[in-house]
């Protein structure tokens, strides 16, 4: 992608170190996940104390397993920001997603820990196939944008549209990867209507990120990128 590349996918392409976003991205992140380890160590029951209520989590296995989730996320959050993202980062961007893994990842841990209602203890064959689903959809994200990465360092495949590896299955098998992993951690809180998260993502997905994104892969490989749309599935590998 070249510099000066705009609103693919609904955001900006343009390539920019943006360090300062990025620190302020990566430590905020990182700040919610240690929210969430420190309620699940006593510190839901000490807010609660604060106002005379009794607090506290009633799955504290579930709800660490939980903090795993996000820890998990933080790290490939991480290595994206700084390894394999090339495009800019501003600072609404920072703040909005930030706000967004608040709600997220602490209403997920909150949910699973029992504090809303009533959930089973681990572990149930439900909860090992949505670890599989979190580590899984972990690995198709992360993995793909690795080689992603890699073949593009290669001068030969320099202003060359990238269909090898994962991305042969689905052309934006990233944002499946997530969709996966989210539907993983929601089904780690054991409460149903948790799935409304990764439904929404896949709609967001779908509906808005990759028509924008296709159309910028199209007018930027306008020799590759309409034979590679023909013959690969668009979100779901086999599917769709």
């Amino acid at each position: 992608m070249e510099a000066g590349s705009r609103n693919g996918g609904g955001v900006d392409r343009s390539h920019g170190r943006t360090l300062a976003q990025r620190a302020v991205f990566c430590l905020g992140h990182l700040a919610i996940v240690l929210c969430c380890a420190w309620l699940v160590c006593g510190g839901l029951e000490r807010i609660g104390g604060l106002f005379g209520q009794t607090w506290g989590f009633t799955q504290t296995g579930r709800a660490a397993l939980l903090v795993g989730c996000a820890a998990l996320y933080w790290l490939r959050h991480a290595v994206t920001l700084f390894y394999l993202l090339a495009r800019r980062v501003d600072w609404p961007e920072v703040s909005g997603l930030l706000a967004f893994f608040v709600l997220i990842e602490l209403g997920l841990l909150l949910t699973g820990g029992g504090l809303f209602t009533d959930v089973p203890p681990l572990f149930r064959p439900l909860d090992w196939c949505a670890l599989g689903l979190v580590l899984i959809g972990s690995y198709l994200n992360t993995a793909s944008e690795t080689q992603r990465k890699l073949w593009k360092r290669d001068p030969a495949n320099r202003g060359r549209c990238y269909t090898d590896g994962l991305s042969k299955y689905s052309m934006h098998i990233n944002y499946f990867g997530d969709t996966v992993m989210f539907t993983g951690w929601a089904l780690l809180t054991a409460a149903p209507w948790a799935l409304v998260l990764p439904a929404l993502m896949a709609a967001m997905f779908v509906g808005y990120h990759i028509p924008a994104l296709d159309a910028y892969l199209a007018a930027r490989y306008p020799d590759e990128f309409p034979a590679y749309a023909r013959t690969t599935k668009k979100f779901i590998p086999f599917v769709y």
